[in-house]
């Protein structure tokens, strides 16, 4: 199977974090799965560098060497993803959501047909197949 990360499961996972939910961890290290992270999540985490300069515990050149050194997968963004955009919707009641590295990967994760490993609350509102809260 194939797992795309959200930022905040990627930090985790690199850090070890405790926070790293146990059903993320048991996906990420089970040798039948192949790992991703989207290039959107190193641009994402070099934005919150950049903008708040000491506050994150890596750089984003730091995970990307990380990321290299793992073994995992690099997911670029293309046009497919960008034109799956489309179809993201959110019930009216569904708070709302603004982040578009988070929309991103989401539509990146639906067209590669892969699980889009998120802990954020509010991302299963899109209702896509692809996501896997944790």
């Amino acid at each position: 199977m194939k797992l795309l990360l959200d930022t905040h499961i990627l930090i985790w996972t690199i850090a070890d974090s405790e926070r790293l939910p146990e059903k993320a961890r048991k996906l990420i290290i089970n040798p039948a799965n192949e790992v991703y992270y989207s290039i959107a999540s190193i641009w994402e985490i070099q934005m919150k560098c950049l903008a708040h300069p000491g506050q994150m515990d890596f750089t984003a050149e730091q995970i990307l060497e990380y990321c290299n050194v793992s073994g995992f997968y690099r997911l670029p963004v293309n046009e497919k993803h960008i034109f799956y955009l489309k179809h993201l919707v959110r019930p009216e009641a569904s708070p709302p959501h603004k982040d578009p590295f988070d929309k991103i990967m989401v539509c990146q994760a639906a067209v590669e047909n892969m699980l889009f490993i998120t802990h954020d609350h509010v991302i299963p509102d899109y209702h896509e197949p692809c996501i896997y809260p944790v």
